[in-house]
């Protein structure tokens, strides 16, 4: 006589429960597929690859030494070059930046997978942002170079920079599975998670000193996460005082965020592959 047979169903949680450290690890070998997927789907047909990481910081650098450092006077602010000022704050932030709108994207682009195979999905945009670390080595390579043209030397403060790209990817982790689940129901997101990223450039000071911002107010403005992110990048790249209380502020602001994307990717988890 055969044994009745069984069928199990494979499900996402229908609420928060908590990550399912033990799936994500059991499917780790999928999560280095979709990061070299994204790598290699990034450089497909491209003349220049990787230097593209360079050329896209490099450009934008040069706009805003012009329009803000000259024109609109914010290189007074800053003691030595505004252009490497600029820049070390521009190679963190387009890692954030395009971390960030990939894993936002990332579901959408995936549908035809989420619609026939069941695998852990936050494996989808966690992959989009550790495939980003790719354009941001060599974006810090050429951020070494510069520091030797402008005579910078490293100070003890570079110890911390691994805090500072692992703290970014916390913020880039939050935003982006928050924002990836949203644009699968609501199509709308992905205009609006466009104009966010661009008016959350300019709420970071990545073009301006952290001195513009009155002290009174300089905690409050910590709570964006990227803030204390790109202070405290900057300070352990150029030296000078280490902005350690606005770096705790923003880790926290970084880990609440988090807390609330993954929050609400669980809760409509289950709702993807029928939406999407």
């Amino acid at each position: 006589m055969h044994s009745p047979s069984r069928t199990l169903r494979i499900e996402p949680a229908q609420s928060w429960q908590g990550l399912n450290v033990a799936e994500l690890w059991r499917y780790r070998e999928l999560l280095y597929f979709f990061v070299w997927r994204d790598i290699k789907v990034r450089y497909k047909q491209t003349v220049l690859g990787a230097l593209w990481a360079i050329i896209q910081p490099v450009a934008a650098t040069a706009l805003f030494t012009v329009f803000f450092g000259r024109l609109g006077g914010l290189s007074k602010q800053v003691n030595g070059s505004y252009a490497l000022f600029v820049y070390v704050g521009l190679s963190l932030w387009t890692f954030y930046a395009n971390a960030v709108t990939m894993a936002a994207n990332s579901l959408v682009g995936s549908s035809h997978l989420i619609a026939k195979v069941y695998f852990p999905r936050l494996l989808i945009p966690i992959a989009s942002i550790f495939s980003g670390l790719v354009d941001f080595a060599v974006a810090f390579a050429f951020l070494l170079v510069l520091m030797i043209v402008y005579h910078v030397p490293p100070s003890p403060q570079i110890l911390t920079l691994p805090f500072f790209v692992l703290g970014t990817m916390t913020v880039a982790a939050g935003a982006g599975v928050l924002f990836s689940a949203l644009i699968v129901s609501y199509r709308d997101f992905r205009y609006v998670f466009t104009f966010v990223v661009q008016l959350w450039l300019f709420a970071t000071p990545v073009l301006y000193t952290i001195d513009i911002i009155p002290a009174k107010w300089r905690l409050l403005y910590a709570l964006n996460p990227m803030v204390g992110m790109i202070a405290g990048f900057r300070a352990a790249v150029l030296g000078g005082p280490f902005p350690l209380d606005l770096v705790l502020v923003s880790a926290v602001a970084s880990v609440l965020l988090l807390a609330a994307g993954l929050r609400y990717f669980t809760a409509v988890e289950r709702r993807f592959a029928d939406v999407i």
